[in-house]
């Protein structure tokens, strides 16, 4: 599956609706994509690795001279940068003609956004679309080479043909030696530093829980082997242990879906299946917005069973499944769809979280950060528009499924060109 290009990068919604306009480097459009940064600072081009297109308003660009600018561009050039994306008509009215006749010269594409829209929106959609790419489309290299627990996790994470023998064989040479009765939980980490090493330090706070743990391009990928007595923290609960030692020792900015426990010795396919679906969690959390606020800072840690719903409903894929649900949640919420299209609200996330705690007022008001008189409002305006008891125990499984089909389908809207993610938990 080749990468995503910078074609690709600018036909995307966030990309688009800040209007671009491609001043240099035409021929350049299919040059693959790895990151998307936002910088003002010029030294910044010291750490970028190639492939980047990178994002400015210009700030910097104001007050420098001709010279400055020209470097500027040859420095992003001679770094392999992707593209040069900058922000016109605020800091910035247009822009220099040196910028643009200097990345003309280099091949170098220069794009102009000529409205403004925040750049964590086009950083999050552009780099959660690379990341689906490099995810759905990795093809396995089988020949790894003395990398022996690299090979067995790409093994048991496409599920290739293993035997029983086979496997605990391999997980011998690579140094995994789970108990019979040990609980084995699929680890899948992405961030921008993919190390292994975070791993390690989980499975030291869990006890010296056993680690098979390799770096693929896509993400970290980790089978942890605890005890078979209960673990330490949450009540033995062992999913949310690992999720707890995540949250501890991941770094900001990662991302972390934990897999369903399995015994260690109901051989291979349990082994797979947790692998699996902690690879698949890691899509979804990656291209489909949270039902909830993220935290502001620190690592995002999810788990299989937390997006469970969203496994179940795009199963074979978002593509294969969007129409289907774009029918549910029209018949189910078409009502609040068309109010929200004509009064700014939030209604369709508020019921969501509503539903999801409990129908617990408190808990609800908390976590969407507003006044429990509001959310009252908010709750008194869906069941006038949907004719409804949003309390009703037997509404809670139709209204929770459409809500969550409404956020899978909004949340992948933007990236219809690109494959189906493989849901194949």
């Amino acid at each position: 599956m080749p990468a995503l290009t910078l074609r690709e990068v600018l036909d995307l919604d966030p990309v688009r609706a800040a209007e671009p306009a491609l001043l240099a480097g035409e021929t350049a459009l299919d040059m693959p994509v790895r990151w998307v940064h936002s910088s003002e600072v010029y030294e910044a081009t010291n750490f970028l690795d190639g492939g980047e297109l990178l994002l400015t308003n210009g700030f910097g660009l104001t007050d420098a001279d001709d010279e400055v600018r020209r470097r500027y561009v040859r420095e992003l050039a001679a770094r392999g940068a992707a593209g040069l994306a900058v922000e016109v008509g605020r800091a910035l009215p247009v822009m220099p003609a040196e910028v643009t006749d200097e990345a003309r010269r280099l091949g170098l594409p220069l794009i102009a956004l000529r409205r403004m829209v925040p750049f964590v929106r086009i950083t999050e959609a552009a780099n959660r679309a690379i990341v689906a790419r490099g995810l759905s489309g990795r093809t396995v290299v089988r020949a790894w080479g003395d990398d022996h627990p690299a090979a067995l996790l790409a093994d048991l994470a496409d599920r290739a043909a293993l035997n029983q023998p086979e496997v605990e064989a391999r997980s011998a040479l690579a140094g995994f030696h789970p108990a019979p009765d040990a609980r084995l939980i699929g680890v899948s980490l992405h961030g921008s530093t993919r190390e292994p090493g975070t791993v390690d330090r989980a499975a030291r706070l869990l006890g010296g829980a056993g680690v098979l743990r390799a770096a693929f391009p896509g993400d970290v990928l980790a089978l942890l082997a605890l005890p078979g007595q209960p673990v330490r923290g949450r009540g033995g609960d062992p999913v949310r242990a690992v999720q707890d030692a995540f949250r501890t020792v991941a770094e900001p900015g990662t991302t972390v879906a934990v897999g369903h426990p399995v015994d260690a010795g109901g051989g291979w396919l349990r082994w797979s299946d947790t692998l699996r679906a902690a690879r698949t969690t890691l899509e979804l959390a990656l291209t489909v917005p949270g039902a909830e606020p993220g935290v502001p800072e620190g690592p995002s840690v999810t788990s299989a069973r937390a997006l469970a719903l969203e496994r179940e409903l795009t199963r074979g894929g978002i593509d294969a499944n969007r129409d289907r649900l774009a029918r549910l949640v029209q018949h189910t919420l078409g009502p609040l769809l068309a109010w929200e299209a004509a009064h700014p609200s939030d209604l369709v996330r508020t019921l969501e979280v509503h539903l999801r705690h409990g129908c617990s007022p408190t808990r609800t008001a908390a976590l969407l950060h507003i006044g429990r008189q509001s959310l009252y409002q908010r709750l008194e305006r869906i069941e006038s528009l949907l004719g409804l008891d949003v309390d009703d125990p037997d509404l809670l499984g139709e209204l929770l499924t459409a809500t969550c089909a409404h956020r899978v389908v909004r949340g992948t809207a933007g990236a219809t060109a690109l494959p189906g993610l493989r849901t194949v938990a």
